[in-house]
């Protein structure tokens, strides 16, 4: 069964979708997301905001 699994949620290099995407047009719904598609980039946008907010705040503490 996890050799199913992990055959069928793996992104295929050309058609850059998973088997079951392709056949269902949908991703494989399970408990938790075992490939954190998207984290980084999220995660990458907040450091960005965090750092745009310090800036302004240390902007604003230097004018006090």
């Amino acid at each position: 069964m996890s050799a199913e699994f992990a055959v069928n949620n793996k992104i295929h290099s050309t058609t850059k979708v998973s088997l079951f995407m392709a056949n269902y047009s949908r991703e494989i719904k399970m408990g938790v997301d075992l490939r954190r598609k998207g984290k980084m980039e999220k995660a990458m946008k907040f450091v960005e905001k965090m750092r745009k907010v310090q800036k302004e705040v240390g902007a604003t503490l230097m004018k006090a």
